[in-house]
């Protein structure tokens, strides 16, 4: 059952606050642990969230589908247009981007390797033995 404020606010626990979003108590736990949600205490220390988290938590899960680790998310803040961006967010976004390619060249490169070892056995890629 949600909390209120004295301004009637409502507030979420956390197994709502998953319900909400989909994430797991868990995975809440950890973005918390991260820096990356911060949620109200209750007077017994329980964890309560606002409306908003319910985005915040949204956004989180969207980045690190992205591919964006955490430490990178911790950095940036959600943003409804491209003007609030600021130049420190655009560079942690470059970084990851240059992480990300760099990756992407890796795989590529084991790939055309994998590539060279099935046709050295006679076999293409996706053609089983």
């Amino acid at each position: 059952m949600a909390d209120t404020t004295s301004i009637g606010e409502a507030r979420m626990r956390i197994g709502e606050l998953a319900e909400a979003t989909g994430a797991t108590v868990r995975a809440i736990r950890y973005y918390e642990e991260q820096g990356l949600l911060r949620p109200e205490r209750t007077a017994s220390g329980q964890r309560v969230y606002t409306p908003d988290a319910v985005d915040q938590v949204r956004w989180i899960r969207t980045l690190l589908g992205n591919g964006f680790p955490s430490r990178a998310i911790a950095k940036l803040r959600r943003c409804t247009s491209a003007e609030e961006v600021t130049p420190e967010q655009r560079a942690v976004v470059y970084e990851e981007y240059a992480r990300i390619e760099a990756e992407y060249r890796a795989a590529a490169a084991t790939k055309e390797r994998f590539e060279s070892v099935l046709a050295f056995i006679g076999e293409g890629p996706g053609r089983p033995g």
